[in-house]
């Protein structure tokens, strides 16, 4: 049947259109988008175009104007906005069938099904999305927490690859592109994962499941034999066959049944969340601990030879005490684990010497302290650097981009998938606080003023190894009052030193949301390591200025631009160029580095400071 598209142009829609469905065209190229539009027909949905403008105007509508809404039920359930594709070809025309169609707000079912729609097949290469396909599957794996479970998106997938029509054989092949590009979908997800969220039961149960059902289809569809074969490589997972395959009758279903899997099939390989860590606090004196990287196996006599190594005081003199929450003291033997399964030490962690007696004393005297403060002087900077951006780097490339999203929206009460986020913000906090405490603790004012320089080149190391945590940390060290406040040691910094900190100090002004921060970082060479509160500061700027729903309908436009600053993180983290961030550092530097000795409580630090140089 034909119908009027509202400028005298007609075309034939398929008979699946209900009678009393609406299509209003305003440009000659939406003709080239009727197979969208009769596909989605097929459901009886009402199809309505949104655009600025009076309806009768002549004159061509820019993309922005033109919005198409799908509705359900006398409700709207997915809105999409044209967008041109491709660029300007042969005298500058871009070619009107290269239109398409982006997200801008919908339910998260008809999402998903957009989504899936969007992506074309190619029987000799798979699945071969455009740009702007791949774009939207990327915002989609990456942000979905924000509006649905992993439990959901498992369900809703199992869902679609189970939809079978076999009215005919256009539906016999419709369905098998269905499940092919759901298939690749979840092979998108699971790459993109790289181990995130494999240890989730329902993503277990979800692949075993999957796995089982494609297993089923292969006699019926052969074609998905080579996303078997993807899927056994991506998950690890084999087949078994046990019948005689000299028997055709024997031949069918059954064949695909024999299923055997790994134990730990579905564990990540090669990634670095195979050996957790974190960061453990060790006190030494009642006010000041040790900053110690630790396992999430870790036990006790390990943990207390590190701190012996690093105080110089014999193991056989000092034990491991944990004192709980409320109060209680225990004392951990040598097997203990210091960590629990969430990562968090099991108390706060005394070392403490043995007495005689029962009572256990921790470390109180702080004038022991200013003796291994003089072994930073020794060490040269570069090394330092090399060995902060060691560690910074080890931490920053387990980051997966979705840890941003849980800290940002705390989907979860639980803070298992943002360990990794968490421990490099905790490293760039104790840094800072490592450079005020060595600082303070130095009492001779030649020594100071030494040590200053030597923070100020570590700063400028770090800049330069790409490393702008650590860069961080040690300006908004050395520009704490506490340390700021000491006068008589500032005027003894040479002068070129005191314009090498001016000039760092500019980089980290916030004016401008933050500019010289930002131009300076986007002129560094990937790989390189970002300033973390910055980021976080974004995605919550984008979260709180818009509305995650509008009229129950996710908006989407808000989570294309959450997830542009999440691929930051990506782009970060690959070295395609080959510009290796990481270095060799000698050992005895990494031992210093890696445990920071700390003094945490401000009041004793501010003590410290007038102690050096008493307020006039």
């Amino acid at each position: 049947m034909s119908w009027d598209c509202g400028l005298g142009y007609m075309f034939s829609v398929s008979p699946a259109l209900q009678p009393g469905s609406m299509c209003v065209l305003h440009d000659k190229e939406e003709l080239y988008s009727m197979e969208m539009v009769q596909r989605l027909a097929k459901d009886g949905c009402r199809f309505l175009q949104r655009h600025k403008g009076s309806e009768r105007s002549s004159e061509p509508q820019s993309d922005e104007a033109v919005r198409v809404c799908l509705r359900e039920r006398g409700s709207d359930v997915l809105v999409l906005q044209r967008i041109s594709s491709a660029t300007a070809r042969g005298g500058g025309r871009v070619e009107a069938r290269n239109r398409r169609y982006v997200v801008v707000s919908g339910t998260p079912e008809k999402i998903l099904e957009h989504l899936l729609d969007d992506l074309t097949l190619d029987d000799d290469q798979g699945t071969t999305p455009s740009k702007e396909s791949d774009i939207l599957v990327d915002d989609f794996l990456l942000t979905y927490p924000v509006f649905m479970s992993t439990s959901d998106l498992c369900q809703a997938l199992l869902g679609h690859y189970c939809t079978k029509r076999y009215r005919g054989k256009e539906d016999r092949k419709e369905a098998l592109e269905r499940k092919r590009k759901v298939l690749h979908l979840v092979s998108q997800w699971m790459a993109l994962c790289k181990g995130f969220l494999r240890e989730d039961e329902h993503v277990k149960l979800f692949t075993k499941t999957l796995y089982r059902y494609v297993l089923d289809d292969l006699y019926e569809h052969p074609f998905l034999e080579k996303d078997v074969s993807e899927l056994q490589k991506l998950y690890q997972l084999h087949r078994r066959h046990a019948v005689d395959e000299c028997s055709p009758h024997r031949k069918g279903k059954a064949l695909f049944h024999q299923l055997s899997l790994k134990e730990h099939s579905l564990q990540s390989r090669g990634t670095p969340r195979e050996t957790r860590a974190a960061l453990c606090h060790v006190y030494v004196t009642m006010d000041s601990f040790l900053s110690m990287r630790a396992h999430s196996g870790m036990v006790a006599e390990e943990l207390l030879q590190a701190v012996a190594e690093r105080m110089e005081v014999p193991l056989e003199k000092l034990v491991l005490l944990a004192v709980t929450y409320n109060g209680g003291r225990h004392l951990l033997q040598p097997q203990d684990r210091v960590l629990s399964d969430s990562l968090r030490p099991v108390g706060r962690l005394h070392v403490c010497r043995k007495g005689l007696g029962e009572v256990l004393n921790p470390f109180t005297d702080n004038s022991e302290l200013p003796q291994r403060t003089a072994r930073m002087l020794s060490i040269n900077t570069w090394d330092v650097a090399v060995a902060l951006t060691d560690f910074d780097w080890t931490i920053f490339q387990s980051i997966h981009e979705q840890e941003l999203v849980y800290f940002t929206f705390s989907r979860h009460g639980s803070n298992s998938h943002t360990v990794a986020l968490e421990l490099l913000l905790q490293r760039c906090n104790e840094v800072q606080q490592w450079v005020m405490t060595e600082v303070l603790l130095c009492s001779t004012l030649g020594k100071r003023v030494q040590l200053i320089k030597k923070f100020i080149k570590i700063a400028a190391h770090c800049k330069a190894q790409r490393n702008l945590n650590c860069f961080f940390a040690i300006i908004m060290g050395l520009n704490t009052a506490a340390v700021s406040r000491l006068g008589q040691t500032w005027e003894k910094i040479p002068g070129k030193f005191k314009r090498l900190f001016a000039e760092l100090e500019t980089i980290t002004d916030p004016s401008l949301n933050h500019k010289a921060y930002r131009d300076s970082f986007k002129k560094m060479k990937a790989p390189k390591i970002p300033f973390p509160p910055l980021l976080l500061k974004d995605i919550t700027f984008i979260h709180e200025g818009n509305k995650t729903f509008h009229d129950n309908m996710v908006n989407f436009e808000k989570l294309h631009m959450i997830a542009d600053t999440l691929r930051l993180i990506r782009q970060c983290q690959k070295d395609h160029m080959g510009n290796g961030i990481t270095q060799k550092s000698s050992s005895e530097v990494r031992a210093y580095v890696d445990y920071l000795h700390i003094i945490d409580n401000q009041q004793t630090l501010f003590e410290l400071s007038h102690r050096l140089e008493p307020r006039a």
